[in-house]
């Protein structure tokens, strides 16, 4: 099973399958706080940069409701200067990949394409959103809060080198914001969504 398959079996069916709770874009709000105690507790600064990952569809109507998508966040610029741009990844995935330094833009316009997914029938195509962290002690690296949208729920990612992870920060991000934040509790489900160089966004 190559990395496409197996991505679309954690973040996809096979996560539905066993989803706990419902996905609920609400949840995304969350991080409206979450990035305050990133920040105070942990000394993480958000890196500016948030994504949303979905898997597209051959028909008009999806091609519509992705320009949608794309025209409501332009719309949205005027007042809150976030940009937002459409990139399709080598794995066939596609994101809507947006970049402002305020965070709670950063939410809010996740929140605005996702609702329009859903609003539009396609919420079975989104997989996961991703909010980007810079780590305090290296500047070259990346950390994430993935919030899957078919188990409801969010997790921490901090990529190494060489397809490695570093679980404990991993582990010191869930305690820390546990309570705060929906986690995930198994760890089945913390599912890594590889930048092709520590130093990137999965997105590019």
């Amino acid at each position: 099973m190559g990395l496409f398959d197996r991505l679309r079996g954690v973040l996809g069916t096979a996560a539905e399958a066993d989803a706990t709770r419902d996905a609920d874009p609400e949840d995304l709000f969350g991080m409206s706080t979450g990035y305050v105690t990133m920040a105070a507790d942990l000394d993480y600064d958000s890196a500016g940069e948030a994504a949303l990952c979905f898997s597209g569809v051959d028909s008009t109507d999806f091609k519509d409701t992705v320009e949608e998508v794309q025209d409501i966040l332009d719309v949205g610029k005027v007042e809150t200067g976030t940009d937002a741009s459409l990139y399709e990844d080598s794995k066939g995935y596609e994101w809507v990949v947006l970049e402002d330094d305020d965070v709670e833009d950063l939410v809010t316009s996740i929140h605005f394409a996702a609702d329009t997914f859903i609003e539009r029938g396609y919420g079975s195509r989104l997989l996961a959103a991703l909010f980007a962290f810079e780590r305090p002690d290296r500047a070259d690296r990346y950390v994430y809060w993935i919030y899957s949208f078919r188990r409801g729920a969010y997790y921490p990612f901090a990529p190494e080198p060489d397809h490695e992870r570093d679980s404990r920060t991993e582990f010191k991000l869930q305690s820390v914001l546990d309570g705060e934040l929906d986690l995930e509790d198994d760890k089945e489900y913390w599912y890594p969504l590889w930048p092709d160089r520590p130093d990137r966004f999965p997105w590019e």
